[in-house]
């Protein structure tokens, strides 16, 4: 079943994307404009990524001391990806951009992802740095820079983790002070001087665009000299590689930001991941060191800012997780026709003198390959229902659009992390069907399971987005956001159990809706945090299966209301990928729970000594 197929039908049957024509934003658009972005997508990725991807893998980016080389495949994979407009596919026109509904823009970057994550990745970035500017930089900043990014002249990063800190923000030491008595007069935003050091830093150095914008999370001092402790007093920065005159041109000038060096990746390894020194006098700058940066927002805002940024890239890091799944996916399920081994099993055993069988015919490679089959495009339709969200709660009635929102917030650590656990495991069953030779470089999956596993990590760990939906997002405001979720799998399970074939899975997703509801109650009952979240992890991974088998059954029953107009086995491949789930997957909800509602202590008062 091709993955194009899977993506029309999730778009245009399941969710029903042609509807947004009737809203201005995107009056211009129809199901024909959607198609030719998607048979644009699917071409360029399919001619300039899919090729290079193991050239990417095995020709790691290297530093001469100077500047840091990376293929011609990848320069020229940039270079068509901007030039495709896809960087600004969700901006006005006025921008250059195609206002594409975010959840189209989502589908038609899925190609890149799935053809090379290591050459394309550096697009989600770009973009995401520009959209944060366009939500908070000021008219300027989004002329000089987020302009030059959507248009492929300028890169963006996003520069947070430091190497004493990694993801505890509050412990951030980046230091920025004004730049001079006269440092609000900026045209740019008001300037100031930064000095820190920056780790796991994508694309933070390249050749790959005329310049690179970094948006730096840094502390302003107080009057006293010292640092604000914890979150509040970090401030969000634009700095630049090159410095940027008001006309967007480069100045000629050197920004004092160095490459201290490269990590060397698991995987990834197709995008320079750099530690970046800001401000140590490389590069003086205007007589001193320091960094030069313009203030975006707010002083002390900072990390709200960049949270704009964070949420998006967390819902992009859960697609390209999916989409390194589907790949694995793809070439197991490819091999699995292809490989005779063994022999079909008759009444009185295995007959030798009949011909090898392809291993697709046995029933535990069967039950690998609908493994991946119900993650992946479980996980698929979770990314893109999320996108869709974007879209209601930006272009929606008031009261749909903030039921969208409130729903978002609640889904986001899901679609980050679920993949990112399931579609890994994906990647493990596809190796698993080739094999030994899945464990050779001769075919993919081996690259595919070693791209994915970073996606666990980076954006959030997974032990982070537990702690966010355990401790924040399912109470927050009196547990409405969980309430509002609890709605829409209801109206899911009673549109099931009004059908005799999907009773099943009606009543086992009612079932599990109640157990992580008690577990809920139950986790929280002493109201001690720590009791509470001890075991947020099991939890994340209950309330995202949970999803998982909401989305299955809602997609299953939008296949079998299309059953006159689907292809049959499109149909049937929905069908039974979601009775897979719920009935392979679905279980191990409870187990995961018992820890959760007994609170058990076991991690919690675990004494190091006893390792």
């Amino acid at each position: 079943m091709s993955y194009r197929r899977t993506t029309d039908f999730l778009l245009h049957d399941w969710l029903e994307v042609s509807s947004l024509q009737s809203r201005a934003r995107f009056a211009d658009h129809n199901r024909e404009t959607f198609d030719a972005v998607l048979d644009m997508c699917e071409k360029l990725a399919a001619e300039k990524f899919a090729p290079f991807n193991r050239l990417a893998d095995t020709e790691e980016p290297w530093f001469d001391g100077e500047k840091v080389h990376l293929p011609a495949a990848s320069h020229a994979a940039a270079k068509a990806y901007a030039e495709s407009g896809m960087l600004a596919a969700a901006q006005d026109y006025e921008l250059g951009g195609m206002q594409l509904p975010c959840v189209v823009e989502m589908a038609a970057n899925s190609f890149f992802s799935k053809a090379g994550i290591g050459i394309g990745g550096g697009g989600m970035l770009t973009s995401g740095n520009a959209n944060l500017l366009m939500a908070h930089g000021t008219p300027l900043q989004q002329q000089v820079f987020a302009a030059n990014e959507f248009g492929g002249r300028f890169s963006g990063t996003m520069c947070l983790s430091e190497p004493q800190a990694g993801s505890s923000l509050s412990d951030v030491v980046t230091r920025a002070v004004p730049d001079g008595a006269d440092f609000e007069a900026e045209p740019l935003g008001p300037r100031y001087r930064l000095r820190g050091n920056k780790m796991w830093i994508s694309n933070g150095e390249h050749e790959l665009t005329e310049n690179i914008i970094h948006l730096v999370l840094a502390k302003i001092p107080g009057p006293d000299g010292k640092l604000v402790p914890g979150t509040r007093g970090i401030s969000l920065f634009i700095v630049p590689k090159k410095l940027v005159g008001t006309d967007g041109q480069l100045t000629g000038e050197r920004n004092d930001v160095a490459l201290a060096g490269l990590n060397h990746k698991l995987g990834y390894r197709g995008i320079p991941n750099t530690l970046l020194n800001f401000g140590e006098g490389k590069f003086p700058v205007r007589g001193s060191a320091g960094a030069i940066g313009y203030l975006v927002g707010k002083s002390g805002e900072g990390l709200r800012c960049m949270f704009h940024m964070m949420n998006e890239a967390r819902i992009a890091v859960g697609l390209g997780a999916t989409m390194l799944g589907y790949a694995g996916y793809e070439a197991s399920l490819a091999y699995a026709k292809d490989r005779p081994q063994g022999r079909p099993m008759g009444p009185s055993g295995k007959d030798a003198t009949l011909p090898q069988i392809p291993i697709i015919r046995h029933a535990d490679v069967k039950r690998m390959l609908l493994a991946q089959k119900s993650y992946c495009e479980g996980a698929l339709a979770l990314e893109l229902y999320c996108a869709r969200l974007v879209d209601e709660a930006h272009t929606g009635a008031p009261d749909d659009a903030a039921q969208a929102a409130l729903l978002l917030e609640m889904l986001t650590p899901i679609a980050k992390s679920w993949p990112s656990e399931w579609c890994l495991e994906a990647n493990s069953l596809a190796i698993q069907v080739h094999g030994g030779y899945g464990y050779t470089r001769d075919f993919p999956v081996e690259q595919y399971w070693r791209d994915n596993r970073l996606n666990m990590i980076h954006e959030g760990t997974h032990g982070i987005q537990a702690l966010d939906l355990l401790g924040r997002k399912v109470v927050m405001d009196g547990g409405k956001g969980l309430q509002l979720l609890a709605s829409r799998i209801n109206a899911t399970i009673e549109r099931a159990l009004a059908l005799p074939d999907f009773a099943e899975q009606g009543n086992t997703l009612a079932a599990t809706l109640a157990q992580v509801g008690a577990a809920t109650k139950a986790a929280w009952a002493t109201g001690n945090p720590e009791e509470a979240l001890a075991n947020a992890t099991p939890y994340l991974q209950a309330f995202g299966h949970l999803v998982l088998g909401w989305i299955w059954l809602d997609v299953a029953l939008c296949a079998q209301a299309r059953a006159a107009t689907l292809d049959h086995a499109l149909l049937q491949g929905k069908l039974a990928a979601c009775r897979f789930f719920f009935r392979h997957e679905l279980p191990r909800v409870g187990a995961w729970l018992q820890v959760v509602t007994r609170r058990d202590d076991t991690c919690r008062t675990m004494d190091e000594a006893w390792f």
